[in-house]
């Protein structure tokens, strides 16, 4: 599906900028201009499709459907749908921007959020043929939990207080619009209102895409800067020589050290399979990866344009325990190979 931007950034990397694909500097290079590239066009693509369906469809239904007595239903929908689709964490922003101008329950955007860069199908795969089915149903299983969990946290501590004050108008204005449909039936909401014409609705997507694509724009390319020096220029070995014994500490340290080399989560598994081999702890490779993968710079950086410091740091919070947690049931003796 994204082969393009690789094959971009092929091109673009070590045929016109004339860099090698066996440096660090070459690497680094073509890992940010996929990434940027690929963030880019997911960010117009995705919200410009959510806003063109919003502008004629009730999504005040979505939501009510997801909300209320539904709730834990909602979570684990949130949760499967990340589950579901290919995105990385910077990748799922721009569906989570989609969620929240719509009105959806901010604990349902973050279980999508916080699952989706977790689980794909490839990573299912890999992670298969690698250890077999019986750790690839846990590690399933353990990601959409940590997702249902986290979404169902924030909501009980009101955490869509502390976003950012355009995300926080967009998904209130939604709610409202909900409501008002529901309590006054005569008064129609712009979703329920007589048909839009095609012409109108895409006057509002590509206004709402241009609104919210050219406010985080530059952190996009801030954030994959910042994970692509990292990513060329980690010294071979480091990992396993210093938490190879699997000491207790030695998971949390992993989470840490993880978190600024950014990648996906198809891309981590050969990372995986590399520290297994060279001796790393099971459940401390899990922690590194899940780190790696789902709690990166670039997605914080991103994040804070969107969210208040505060709630940044909850969403850190929870991730740092699900992932040391995770690492430590799978250190246990039952899940050693």
């Amino acid at each position: 599906m994204f082969e393009v931007f690789t094959y971009f950034a092929d091109w673009l990397a070590y045929q016109l900028i004339g860099l090698s694909s066996d440096t660090r500097l070459g690497e680094a290079v073509h890992f940010f201009i996929e990434d940027t590239t690929k963030i880019l066009a997911l960010l117009i693509v995705m919200i410009y499709v959510i806003a063109l369906f919003r502008a004629s469809l009730k999504v005040e239904r979505v939501r009510d459907y997801l909300a209320g007595k539904k709730r834990f239903f909602g979570y684990a929908s949130g949760s499967f749908f990340g589950a579901i689709t290919p995105f990385c964490s910077c990748s799922s922003i721009p569906v989570f921007l989609g969620f929240t101008s719509a009105g959806i329950p901010l604990g349902i955007t973050m279980a999508f959020l916080i699952t989706s860069p977790l689980i794909n199908e490839v990573a299912i795969l890999l992670l298969f043929s690698l250890l077999g089915w019986e750790f690839t149903l846990a590690y399933v299983a353990l990601g959409i939990t940590i997702g249902i969990v986290s979404g169902w946290f924030l909501d009980a501590i009101g955490a869509q207080r502390w976003l950012q004050p355009f995300a926080s108008n967009a998904m209130e204005k939604a709610q409202a619009q909900s409501d008002s449909s529901t309590t006054s039936p005569t008064q129609a909401s712009p979703s329920s209102a007589s048909p839009i014409s095609l012409n109108a609705r895409h006057q509002f997507a590509k206004q709402e895409m241009k609104d919210i694509v050219g406010r985080i724009w530059k952190w996009v390319f801030i954030g994959v800067g910042i994970g692509a020096a990292l990513h060329g220029f980690v010294p071979d070995g480091w990992i396993e020589s210093h938490l190879g014994a699997g000491q207790w500490w030695s998971v949390p340290a992993s989470v840490f050290i993880g978190i600024p080399l950014y990648s996906n989560a198809t891309g981590v598994i050969p990372i995986m399979e590399s520290l297994l081999r060279n001796g790393l702890p099971l459940g401390t490779t899990l922690a590194f990866c899940m780190s790696t993968v789902a709690a990166s710079v670039p997605e914080f950086v991103m994040l804070k344009q969107v969210m208040q410091w505060r709630l940044l740091a909850i969403l850190f919070a929870l991730l740092l325990t699900g992932f040391t947690v995770t690492g430590w049931v799978f250190n246990l003796p039952f899940w050693q190979f």
